[in-house]
């Protein structure tokens, strides 16, 4: 479970390839493939987060980008594709997908303008008369029209291709106070058939012929139709705490806590700024520039540039991220700045996430459903972690030092060992009164049967080799638990090892390490003793001791040496207190067995003693 999870929500920032993207106009947009067109410096922690590693990112922009950036960094977490299932491309409906609410229908668009009885509702309530009521552009509609405002104080209401109505007034005709309530009433007009997804305050300042829009902007948008993970992570009890524009566009509900921003970076600093706060539950971020000033303006260098600071930002993100926080980086739809149309492009989204629970680096494909998101950040906190009951109970051995047996996992690890052949092992454990039974992982259900109670089951993990995938042994020794192990003997990666990528050896033990806790079992680390080199040996001992693993193993008995006398001594030496150690292969005899033992050892490994 995590105790925290950051949602950031990089708005507009799609990765093209919606397949419905024809229906909405928006065949061939690429928003990322956009912004790499413009960048020439590389995007380190983005690509640490898995975004260039995503399924159909084949733009021949991304690829050139890549190319000529290669190598980039591994990725640390999950990563994948996600498509929109709402009829929308704009980011109401966005966000309300993201947090668990698809829309059937679209919300309503004005392309030729809002009907007459709409304006003098607006008219009647607001006491002020009205110009342009057509799509524009943000910044050319005070241009247009921002002279003429100032001399008659009529409100300037525009829209866009989205399901929007925009009020755009001087703060020194229509005062700032008096434009939100302005645009509080306006959202009540706007309902029923006219619920537009966003009625949006656009303050600005200046004088004719150079307007700028102020940060005062406000969203007042529709609230969703149903419940959303805020509403159910409220009503839990958790925080939820929102940065930018999330409270705007969920109308408050299911907010805890809103802390405003004037931009990407503020809304950056404001993140990293809550990475130092002790909270328990959600802190949802929107970045709105990415969108407002970039994309909506096709400006693709900005945009790139928007994008450097965020990859910076995200690389002190990723330093304060805690073992029980949950980082997710995604978007709510396109804005791709290098096609004619300025606004929002229906694009599939990216979602990149590392943590508590995604610390293994995986490729999810494609998802359908935004929502799927939703599911994710629920799950996090809300989950459950359930410990197995082990029979007997994990870690219970109290070796008896009148019988040699009680030190040993008695092993079958034979590629044609059959069900009769578990049995018979185990039905000798029980009766030799050993610590354990070490067999196959295909037969730990069945063995656990058999068992009843009156052996520990031990399995092994990444055998022998132990150049599997840290994702593929940690879904091994998890489901390995599940079915009844409450030891898992796992061998380390000694590719890695003798390339001295000694991080990725530490990270999988300890990533390993803390699931088979979780499952309330005990790690034991196959380091292949023979095939290491006595500098390597010792560093081994210091990382299995710092990655908390419960024991440290010699050998798989199916390399080329087994375990020695030397060895052990030297793994109890540099190993910490704490640290057991399994002496393992070549073990035949009571007199061997009792020289582990003298040595340091606390178990033994072996089918023939």
């Amino acid at each position: 479970m995590a105790k925290r999870v950051f949602l950031i929500v990089l708005d507009s920032f799609g990765i093209g390839g919606a397949p419905d993207a024809a229906a909405f106009g928006d065949e061939g947009s690429n928003t990322l493939a956009a912004v790499l067109s413009d960048s020439g410096k590389p995007f380190p922690n983005l690509a640490k987060m898995g975004l260039f590693a995503i399924d159909g990112e084949d733009d021949p922009r991304i690829t050139k980008y890549l190319k000529e950036n290669s190598p980039l960094p591994e990725p640390i977490g999950s990563y994948a594709r996600v498509r929109e299932l709402s009829q929308g491309k704009d980011s109401t409906i966005g966000h309300w997908e993201i947090a668990g609410v698809l829309s059937d229908r679209p919300q309503p668009t004005y392309p030729e303008g809002f009907p007459e009885d709409i304006l003098d509702k607006i008219r009647t309530a607001t006491g002020r008369g009205i110009l342009c009521n057509k799509p524009y552009s943000g910044t050319q509609v005070i241009a247009d029209y921002g002279g003429e405002h100032m001399k008659t104080g009529d409100l300037i209401v525009y829209t866009s291709a989205d399901s929007v109505l925009q009020i755009a007034a001087h703060e020194s005709i229509v005062p700032i106070e008096e434009l939100y309530d302005i645009c509080a009433k306006t959202r009540e007009i706007m309902s029923g058939e006219h619920a537009v997804g966003r009625v949006i305050a656009r303050p600005f300042e200046g004088t004719p012929g150079s307007f700028t829009r102020t940060p005062r902007r406000h969203d007042y948008s529709l609230a969703a139709p149903s419940s959303t993970m805020l509403d159910i992570l409220k009503a839990e009890g958790f925080d939820v705490i929102s940065i930018g524009k999330i409270y705007d566009l969920f109308a408050g509900r299911g907010i805890t806590e809103s802390n405003p921003t004037s931009g990407n970076t503020e809304g950056i600093a404001k993140i990293i700024e809550m990475t130092d706060r002790d909270f328990n539950g959600l802190c949802f971020a929107n970045l709105v520039d990415f969108d407002m000033k970039y994309g909506h303006r096709n400006d693709i260098t900005g945009y790139a540039s928007a994008m450097h600071e965020f990859d910076d930002g995200l690389g002190e993100i990723l330093t304060k991220i805690r073992d029980d926080d949950l980082l997710i980086i995604t978007a709510d739809h396109g804005c791709d700045p290098s096609t004619e149309s300025t606004d929002h492009s229906r694009e599939c989204i990216p979602l990149l996430i590392y943590g508590e629970g995604f610390r293994v680096p995986h490729n999810m494909g494609e998802l359908a459903g935004f929502n799927n998101i939703a599911g994710i950040v629920t799950t996090a906190l809300a989950g459950r972690s359930y410990k197995r009951a082990y029979e007997p109970a994990a870690d219970a051995n109290k070796p008896d030092p009148d019988n040699i047996m009680s030190y040993v996992d008695l092993t079958n690890l034979k590629v044609v060992a059959a069900e009769e052949d578990i049995s018979s092992l185990i039905e000798r454990a029980a009766e030799q009164g050993c610590a354990s039974v070490c067999i196959p992982p295909c037969y730990v259900s069945y063995g656990s049967k058999v068992s009843a109670g009156r052996i520990s089951i031990c399995t092994v993990i990444g055998f022998p080799n132990g150049y599997s995938t840290a994702g593929s042994k940690l879904y091994e020794a998890l489901e390995a638990c599940d079915n009844g192990a409450s030891e898992i003997d796992m061998v380390i990666n000694r590719c890695f090892v003798k390339t001295g990528r000694w991080d990725d050896v530490s990270s999988e033990i300890k990533l390993i390490a803390d699931g088979v806790h979780a499952k309330g079992a005990i790690l034991k680390v196959i380091i292949e003793t023979c095939d290491l080199t006595e500098e390597e040996k010792v560093r081994m001992c210091k990382i299995v001791s710092e990655a908390g693993a419960d024991f440290i193993k010699t050998s798989t008995g199916f390399g080329s040496a087994g375990a020695t006398a030397e060895d052990i001594a030297l793994m109890r030496r540099e190993c910490a207190p704490e640290t057991r150690i399994k002496a393992a292969g070549g073990i035949r005899s009571q007199e061997a067995a009792r020289q582990m033992l003298d040595n340091g050892a606390v178990r033994i490994g072996a089918s023939k003693l």
